[in-house]
């Protein structure tokens, strides 16, 4: 397969985030073009041409325009095969994907920069109240993943799975609100090791984000 790869991306979004990892970890070269979401870019006409939800991220691929993040991790999971990031195995895939959404569809969604301005802008909260918000629904939702966590190694074992790369971006706005983590310390070992991967290095804010 040949042909440029392109990321619309933003440094701090945990869904681009997770697509980064993804990309890194199959060694796939792409090319990054920032969507402002803090400037609104991502409701401008040039980028809802592309994709009319004016979500990131999008990536360009093989000809075609993907949405969504964890259905873009599946379908570069199901074109270049190796490192494979979930298990073939029929029970391993279904518990994979299960704690991905716990992330993915429960967490990230009512911590979203829309639903943080929609409060602000529909019922008057303040900064003060979306952080008690977020911290609200990471922690219920750590909670979950952390009774569900194993004693060793990662979710996906000795290597990163779905569930993987989603708990990191998430980690990551653990910490940006301050949520407690002390109740989580299978979480937190799982995030530290997978941080130090180059994958995933690589992939972080800090290390993505424009100059």
């Amino acid at each position: 397969m040949s042909g440029e790869i392109v990321l619309y991306d933003y440094w701090r979004s945990s869904a681009a985030y997770r697509v980064r990892i993804a990309l890194n970890l199959k060694g796939l070269a792409y090319r990054s073009v920032p969507i402002d979401l803090a400037c609104g870019e991502q409701s401008g006409a040039d980028y809802t041409a592309r994709n009319p939800q004016g979500l990131i991220p999008a990536l360009e691929i093989d000809g075609h325009l993907l949405t969504q993040s964890l259905a873009i991790i599946d379908y570069l999971d199901a074109t270049r095969a190796q490192p494979s990031i979930v298990s073939s195995d029929p029970l391993a895939r279904s518990r994979d994907i299960a704690r991905a959404l716990v992330i993915a569809a429960d967490i990230h969604p009512v911590q979203n920069l829309r639903v943080m301005n929609r409060l602000k802008s529909q019922f008057g909260a303040v900064h003060g109240d979306a952080v008690a918000w977020n911290r609200h629904w990471i922690a219920q939702g750590f909670a979950a993943l952390e009774a569900d966590a194993p004693e060793d190694g990662l979710f996906g074992g000795r290597a990163p799975s779905l569930a993987d790369i989603c708990l990191v971006p998430q980690m990551a706005n653990a910490r940006r609100f301050e949520t407690p983590l002390g109740a989580f310390p299978r979480l937190v070992r799982i995030d530290t090791a997978l941080r130090a991967l180059p994958a995933f290095v690589a992939a972080a804010p800090d290390a993505v984000r424009p100059a």
